[in-house]
């Protein structure tokens, strides 16, 4: 097989580029929730050099439309980056995010990561969402649904692992015009 180039996979590539002072810090440190979690591929092992990006609304279930998202200069722009770590650990530092039109509260979730040819789509909800009220998650066998819900943790803060294949893997999205 001939080597790959940097067009045809997402990574190891971006790992040294796309990450940036204060990326997973939609809010300062210390004023939100930390969302957090580990990424694992195949085989269980943490995935060290994936990076991570959400997108959500804000606390009153408004999607900002803020230009500048790499100078926050103070101002919620409801989008974030994370590099893992060597333990395959992300966090972010935001807000929880209100409902959207009368869906369960989420985060968009975007995954790049060595050996993808693609990005990977997926959500975040908050823990305890009316499956019924959202159109995603109704659609959803309830052990998919547990896949896509982040758990409360004593401090706080909302933890979801994200398996990128095997026995549990999350759930993936496609959305039209993305193979």
């Amino acid at each position: 097989m001939p080597d790959r180039t940097p067009g045809q996979t997402v990574g190891p590539f971006f790992h040294y580029a796309l990450p940036y002072a204060g990326d997973r810090e939609l809010v300062a440190v210390g004023t939100g929730i930390r969302l957090h979690g580990t990424v694992y591929d195949g085989a269980g092992e943490p995935v060290p050099d994936a990076l991570i990006e959400i997108r959500q609304a804000d606390a009153a279930g408004v999607v900002p439309v803020v230009a500048g998202s790499l100078r926050r200069n103070g101002v919620f722009t409801g989008w974030g980056r994370c590099s893992t770590d060597r333990a395959g650990e992300y966090w972010f530092s935001t807000v929880e995010p209100g409902s959207v039109d009368g869906g369960a509260p989420f985060f968009a979730v975007t995954v790049f990561a060595r050996g993808l040819l693609d990005r990977l789509f997926t959500r975040i909800y908050l823990p305890n969402p009316p499956p019924e009220s959202d159109p995603l998650l109704s659609t959803l066998d309830p052990e998919d649904q547990t896949r896509m819900i982040a758990t409360r943790s004593p401090d706080g803060s909302l933890k979801l692992d994200l398996h990128l294949q095997g026995e549990d893997q999350s759930v993936f999205l496609t959305y039209p015009g993305h193979k």
